[in-house]
């Protein structure tokens, strides 16, 4: 069983709560969505980022245990084509928990009618995801969001 923290700060949400329909059906893989109340991404656990999106908006992450993890800011946020993100890392990169990952304008993309909703999403083969917090609870980033179970 493996144990992630939240990548941002803000109010936790089913992912099938999520305008969009690759993410809401979970045919990427399950999560949770966060509604963030600032712009910035932290690792939610120790590994290798194993990639940056050029445009800045998505992140993969490896957690040492060998699960993959993708963190994605927003909906359709690829079309700002990077404007408004900055990455701190890059692919084979190792990161400890609470390490910042990327940081984003959060005004500019609610300003570009962009949806900003922020999914952790398990895209490894598993079991189960239990989420450890209610959904419509703020959290911090970096507090205890959800453990993995292979």
């Amino acid at each position: 069983m493996e144990s992630l923290s939240s990548p941002v700060s803000g109010t936790v949400k089913n992912l099938t709560e999520v305008r969009d329909e690759v993410f809401a059906t979970k045919m990427m893989g399950d999560g949770v969505a966060i509604a963030p109340i600032e712009g910035n991404v932290i690792a939610p656990c120790d590994g290798e980022i194993t990639m940056m999106f050029p445009t800045g908006h998505a992140i993969g992450l490896r957690t040492f245990s060998g699960q993959d993890i993708l963190i994605h800011v927003g909906i359709d946020t690829v079309e700002l084509n990077g404007d408004g993100f900055t990455p701190y890392v890059k692919a084979g990169q190792q990161v400890l928990k609470k390490d910042r990952l990327l940081g984003f304008d959060l005004d500019k993309i609610k300003a570009g009618g962009y949806d900003i909703d922020t999914m952790m999403i398990i895209t490894s083969n598993i079991q189960e995801i239990k989420i450890g917090v209610l959904y419509g609870s703020m959290v911090e980033a970096g507090d205890d969001l959800l453990t993995v179970q292979e």
